[in-house]
């Protein structure tokens, strides 16, 4: 098994997820995105608060985490954006696509 990283992170604005996204895969950051509706609720500024956004989940390389990191801290529309990481081991098909593309 070979390791892919995948992180996750949120969006507000869906014109900016696609942005985002397609940016990511273009400048070979990531190999995959995927984004979804989701509902959140956290609590900011000692309130409660329920939010629709966008969860993206983007498959990359582990080398690349830092880049992405620094990618999606400039180009979040949230001042504290959420950004979640973990290493898995990848099938190998999916690897060898993985690695064409990024």
């Amino acid at each position: 098994m070979k390791k892919v990283l995948l992180l996750i992170t949120t969006e507000s604005n869906k014109k900016l997820a696609k942005k985002n996204a397609k940016l990511l895969i273009k400048n070979k950051l990531a190999a995959c995105v995927s984004i979804k509706n989701s509902q959140s609720f956290y609590k900011w500024e000692n309130k409660i608060k329920e939010t629709k956004e966008l969860e993206i989940t983007i498959k990359s390389k582990p080398k690349l985490k830092n880049d992405l990191i620094a990618f999606l801290q400039k180009n979040s529309s949230y001042n504290v954006p959420q950004i979640l990481c973990k290493t898995f081991d990848s099938e190998l098909l999916y690897f060898k696509w993985f690695n064409k593309v990024i």
